[in-house]
């Protein structure tokens, strides 16, 4: 009889970890969870082992990850803010892969982003690019998937198009909303990730959706979807990172930044590799339309309520 495989994923309780940790364990595996949140709802109660981060004790994160076959890393932060950076994060993530090489973890799946550059003037991708190459300079084997964008009941960019449509007269899209995007849907992405951990070989996949929208044709898309069309207009990027930031200080959140403004301008969130994911946007949004942007969803809290369940923040 062959022993129980143990994985360890990072954030098991957060947004792509749920899913994947809930694959794991139809499987049969046992998952432990390495995580900052684990005041957060369990959905899984005692079928998962709790393991802090301990990114400043290397010998401890070491210790939880020992006897872990498969480490799968959704660990990031979307922006800089007070108690998060993404220098840490970059110095944290790299602590982990050193520990998973010292605690004799077989292979990493390594949640990034597509088109990753170290050269990038944006630090959300030039960070991703670091730890690309920090991976792949360890020695371990790797997959690492490249979504552009997730989609899912708890996401925050497509819910919040939502919300700002249910709750404006108009839709603002930066310069002339022509830059693309393409979707993947988070259990398709965690089928991925689960699939390659049984691979052998070193992959790069871009987890793009089946789908590829201009940012304007997604706005109408959802508008249409969940019967709440407005006009979309074009305005600068100036003016649309403002009416953001009015936006975000109202719902004490940030909802979006220059960085991720000027990201999307010069279409890093599309590339012309074939799609990863079979789910479409636009039928799970016409599926979901009567739930879709009701809530708003807030980045921060999520990072500073730790005791609160995703669906519910």
């Amino acid at each position: 009889m062959s022993a129980i495989q143990i994985d360890a994923v990072t954030g098991a309780f957060g947004f792509s970890g749920k899913y994947i940790t809930r694959r794991l364990l139809d499987q049969g595996h046992t998952v432990r969870t390495l995580t900052n949140s684990a005041r957060r709802p369990n959905p899984f109660e005692s079928q998962v082992e709790i393991f802090p981060y301990n990114f400043d004790h290397l010998d401890r994160l070491s210790d939880s990850l020992r006897g872990v076959s498969v480490l799968y890393n959704t660990y990031w932060v979307r922006f800089d803010y007070a108690d998060f950076s993404h220098a840490a994060a970059i110095e944290n993530s790299l602590n982990l892969f050193t520990a998973a090489k010292q605690a004799g973890v077989k292979r990493i799946v390594h949640i990034s982003i597509t088109n990753p550059s170290e050269a990038s003037s944006l630090p959300y991708f030039s960070g991703k690019g670091r730890l690309e190459r920090g991976i792949i300079e360890s020695g371990l084997s790797y997959a690492i998937l490249r979504p552009a964008v997730l989609f899912g009941r708890e996401d925050i960019l497509i819910n919040n198009i939502a919300w700002t449509l249910r709750h404006l007269p108009i839709f603002g899209v930066f310069g002339d909303g022509s830059y693309r995007l393409q979707p993947i849907y988070v259990e398709d992405l965690a089928d991925l990730a689960v699939n390659e951990a049984q691979e052998q070989v070193n992959r790069i996949i871009d987890a793009i959706g089946p789908e590829t929208f201009t940012y304007r044709e997604l706005v109408d898309m959802v508008g249409n979807a969940i019967g709440e069309k407005r006009p979309v207009i074009s305005v600068s990027p100036t003016l649309g990172y403002w009416s953001g930031w009015l936006i975000g200080k109202m719902m004490g959140d940030v909802l979006i930044t220059r960085d991720e403004i000027t990201g999307l301008m010069e279409n890093l969130l599309h590339t012309e590799s074939p799609p990863a994911g079979k789910t479409r946007l636009s039928a799970w949004a016409r599926e979901n339309a009567t739930t879709l942007g009701i809530h708003y969803a807030s980045e921060l809290r999520r990072r500073l309520h730790r005791n609160e369940s995703y669906e519910n923040i």
